[in-house]
């Protein structure tokens, strides 16, 4: 059971790690990497940040580790090897999602990574999903949430079990903490009462978030890209995070319509490849080593909006999924050597 004896779902891999199951002894080495990949470490500036949703895949062997590690030892002792990669300066921690994390696991995270390096921590979804279905679960299939998840945007649960924890543990490497929002039912005759009754409640909750953090929310219903949200994240000093996803109109539009909310960053999380969902990329795409479906329609886009955030002198986040193009490292390394091609002559953030 999870919190509030609510049952949690997991992410793959995530299992032991969270749990304390048996850490390993295993050593995890970082990969050798091209010589045309080693230089983006310099000619990124500092303050662009790219990564991965998650870090501890097997398949990415050669890419992002040595040798055969193991799944637990990846997750444990990952890190390292993981944050020596020439193009990533940033982490998801999609697994905070599915449980709560402590300070102390926190600590153990940010002990072993270099200190430009920020994570990305996604909040638990008890804070952001509006129901539980009839299993008393909040990762169940939307058709069988019917009960209101009493925990939702709960500014006291969300203070406890997310941002404390986060903040004391990563310390200066606690970068975005991300509020993301399932698709939801926003008909006036549903649980949430319509999309305004649910960003009365939005606001009510990012205003009482304590400062210091940066926030940023990631929604999934495009009709509440609206000037009421855009209003609610800039009095609020929250991002709203640019995704990548079949649910959401392209980047483009997000910016046209809502812009970067009112946060002190760019974040952009690009997720899954266009018309298809999690269960069929993860299959098409496994063990992940690969660009099976490359996309430089999506890249373009990404590359140029990390160009206008140095250009701008805003620091910015960019985290790349497995199921966007079949393999994240690759994703990144692409998107890192986009980045530069569009930054020549460009001074660089400053540190």
């Amino acid at each position: 059971m999870g919190l509030g004896g609510v049952s949690l779902g997991m992410a793959e891999g995530d299992q032991e790690w969270l749990f304390g199951g048996p850490p390993g002894e295993g050593v995890v080495v970082a990969a050798t990497h091209d010589p045309g990949d080693l230089s983006l470490a310099d000619m990124l500036p500092a303050g662009v940040r790219l990564g991965t949703s998650s870090w501890s895949f097997p398949g990415w062997r050669g890419l992002v580790y040595d040798g055969n590690p193991k799944p637990r030892d990846l997750a444990r002792r990952g890190l390292g090897a993981y944050s020596a990669h020439p193009a990533f300066r940033t982490v998801g921690i999609d697994r905070a999602f599915y449980d709560a994390v402590d300070a102390s696991l926190f600590a153990e995270m940010a002990a072993q990574v270099p200190a430009n390096f920020r994570f990305l921590l996604k909040a638990n979804q008890q804070v952001v999903r509006p129901t539980v279905n009839d299993r008393g679960d909040t990762h169940g299939r939307t058709s069988l949430a019917t009960q209101p998840n009493p925990l939702f945007l709960d500014i006291d649960f969300a203070i406890d079990r997310v941002i404390g924890p986060a903040a004391a543990g990563l310390g200066r490497a606690c970068g975005p903490i991300l509020f993301q929002f399932p698709p939801m039912n926003l008909d006036p005759s549903g649980p949430l009462r319509g999309p305004d009754a649910f960003l009365d409640r939005l606001a009510e909750f990012l205003l009482a978030l304590p400062r210091g953090p940066l926030y940023a929310v990631e929604i999934r219903n495009p009709d509440l890209l609206t000037a009421r949200y855009a209003g609610i994240l800039r009095a609020a000093r929250v991002a709203h995070c640019l995704t990548v996803h079949p649910t959401m109109p392209p980047l483009a539009r997000q910016l046209e319509t809502v812009g970067e909310g009112g946060g002190d960053a760019t974040v952009i999380r690009w997720n899954l490849h266009a018309g298809t969902n999690y269960a069929a990329a993860s299959a098409r795409y496994a063990p992940f080593n690969r660009l099976v479906d490359p996309d430089p329609r999506t890249r373009a886009a990404v590359a140029d909006l990390v160009a206008a955030a140095v250009r701008a002198a805003r620091p910015v986040y960019v985290i790349a999924n497995n199921k966007a193009e079949g393999s994240a490292p690759l994703t990144i390394t692409a998107l890192a050597h986009a980045v530069v091609a569009r930054l020549q002559g460009t001074p660089p953030l400053p540190r």
